[in-house]
């Protein structure tokens, strides 16, 4: 009986720790910041809304992450998007779905997102693209995964009073971006979670903070001159650096580009910043591999973790995959003629 009570009470001790990381204390400061790609480049419409329409016709793009993949059931993130360009009335269209769920327990978020840009010539080989993002989202979590304390006393349904305050959260979110390029170099700014979205699911408050972003590069072509060669080889160097709530992070690599082959080292981490440790801000290093294949592309990348956090949690893994379509009914007559963005190694960055 002792060992049966001791049972009980540590298992209720877990719920109740369960609860109070689900009411705010472990959901505000981490599951409430936003997943992100180390395939930033190859997640357009995730990184920033101005980049819907930069293709010269249609665009599909999937992307998968799985963070610390030797955690059971860590982190994961898929995300589907579809845009396209729509040049008599300067205007890029899209959509983006993702849905990112972590632990035993199912603790998963869904949103789709419609997106609006609209194309502004501000020079003969400059561009300007705002854009606006309204998204829907839903966040709920599988109580049927949980076992409470007293479903192994009663060998039955659980009777706690906490089931009875969470509920799945519906909710409304806006975006915005904004972005400057030309063939060869771009910049962009982002603001998501504009109205900061309520994402509590015991009625209480806890709110996304507002997330800031810029993205910068340039393509630097290697082939030019006298000793051209028949496709485009190119070095890529960009950056991002995102801002949310407390949280941060610096993205900074280069890309290597010899159709139809990517390859790409990258480093994240602010080595100017200290973490709880004292020591120098390191995340991880990505190592980026891609193939490019008539209108298909696939990528992969691996994250390697360099930072100080404990045991081996595996790293990450990303899998992305563009299909773009040219739209062969687009008039050339016209002097404004379509600027593509070379952010996106697809068709920017490789002819």
């Amino acid at each position: 009986m002792k060992n049966l009570f001791t049972k009980f009470t540590t298992i209720n001790l877990t719920t109740i720790i369960v609860i109070c990381l689900l009411n705010g204390f472990f959901i505000s400061n981490l599951f409430a910041q936003d997943t992100h790609y180390s395939q930033y480049y190859a997640a357009p419409l995730y990184l920033n809304p101005a980049f819907t329409g930069t293709i010269q016709g249609h665009r599909i793009v999937a992307n998968y992450r799985n963070q610390w993949p030797n955690i059971p059931r860590a982190f994961e993130t898929y995300s589907v998007s579809y845009d396209f360009n729509v040049k008599e009335l300067r205007s890029g269209f899209g959509v983006i779905a993702t849905t990112d769920k972590a632990g035993s327990a199912g603790l998963r978020s869904t949103t789709l997102g419609f997106i609006y840009s609209y194309k502004i010539q501000l020079a003969e080989k400059w561009m300007m693209t705002p854009a606006i993002q309204f998204t829907y989202g839903n966040r709920n979590i599988d109580f049927n995964k949980l076992v409470f304390g007293d479903q192994l006393i009663l060998n039955g349904p659980t009777q706690d009073d906490a089931m009875s305050k969470f509920d799945a959260v519906n909710f409304y979110d806006f975006s915005t971006g904004l972005l400057i390029y030309n063939k060869a170099f771009w910049f962009g700014y982002s603001l998501h979670h504009l109205n900061s979205p309520n994402l509590s699911l015991i009625n209480d408050v806890s709110t996304v903070p507002k997330k800031h972003s810029i993205h910068t590069g340039i393509k630097i072509p290697l082939n030019n001159g006298p000793f051209k060669k028949s496709h485009e080889t190119a070095v890529a160097p960009s950056l991002v650096y995102r801002t949310q709530g407390s949280f941060d992070q610096l993205d900074v690599g280069m890309h290597y580009l010899n159709y139809p082959m990517v390859l790409g080292l990258w480093y994240r981490g602010i080595p100017i910043q200290q973490d709880v440790k004292d020591n120098m801000s390191h995340d991880a290093m990505t190592i980026v591999l891609g193939l490019k294949k008539d209108i298909f592309e696939i990528g992969y990348s691996y994250d390697l973790t360099i930072s100080d956090l404990g045991g081996n949690p595996g790293g990450a893994h990303e899998i992305s995959l563009i299909m773009e379509i040219k739209n062969t009914n687009m008039k050339k007559h016209k002097p404004d003629k379509f600027i593509p963005c070379p952010a996106i190694y697809n068709k920017g960055l490789i002819k």
